[in-house]
């Protein structure tokens, strides 16, 4: 017997977008989902939660925003995608914080789209069972030893710098807002110049080429992302 397809929840007010959707997702194997407002993606989720979601933000009967932090309340642990305009950057950190787990501007590529929702989905299964070890390239970080190598040789990192990157690999793939970042290595009190401070330290001991980093990188205006693996 075949698995069942992944069903992703397109919520968009846009007829147009939604059928850009469903026809580049269908061809992807995915199982497409609609609804044109927060009633009805709520109608949709209590029939059947799905795999994944994505959310525009701008609703007629309600904020996306509002949807966002309801789902999160009541515990929905699927990953939600965020549809949201190039320019929107405040907020696409607001609808960060409230639980998204990443976020794509309008307007878009299909393969962008289908890369992020990969590294979503991939997340929830290393949440679900996550790896002691966590590889990327030449970068190494166990983390029950607290060791990080790169092409097999110790870097040397300060606890600060160690514990930006812990939460990164935690968090491989996914865009984490600068507060969130302050808010887990420093318990908030601290700024965003003193994280800019040691993420630059950071890469010059990770990075081939800190310059145009590989691993970690900047989503401006925003905060920072760990590359997925492969």
């Amino acid at each position: 017997m075949s698995a069942a397809p992944i069903r992703i929840l397109v919520v968009d007010d846009e007829p147009p977008i939604r059928r850009l959707l469903r026809a580049g997702l269908g061809t992807q194997g995915y199982e497409v989902v609609e609804a044109g407002n927060v009633a009805d993606a709520l109608l949709a989720i209590a029939a059947q939660p799905p795999d994944v979601m994505l959310l525009d933000l701008g609703l007629p009967d309600r904020n996306g925003m509002d949807l966002l932090a309801q789902l999160r309340a009541t515990d929905a642990d699927f990953p939600i995608v965020v549809l949201s305009s190039r320019t929107d950057e405040k907020g696409i950190v607001q609808a960060l914080e409230l639980g998204a787990d990443d976020y794509v501007s309008k307007p878009f590529g299909m393969q962008e789209l289908l890369a992020r929702l990969r590294v979503a989905l991939k997340h929830r299964l290393q949440q679900q069972g996550e790896r002691p070890i966590f590889r990327l390239g030449g970068l190494s970080v166990d983390l029950v030893r607290r060791i990080v190598t790169v092409h097999g040789r110790d870097a040397k990192l300060s606890p600060r710098e160690y514990d930006i990157l812990r939460v990164l690999v935690q968090h491989a793939g996914k865009v984490l807002t600068h507060r969130l970042i302050i808010r887990e290595v420093w318990g908030g009190i601290a700024d965003i110049q003193n994280l800019r401070v040691h993420v630059r330290q950071l890469r010059q001991k990770i990075e081939d080429d800190p310059e145009r980093p590989a691993f970690v990188l900047t989503e401006t205006g925003v905060g920072y992302r760990l590359q997925a693996p492969d």
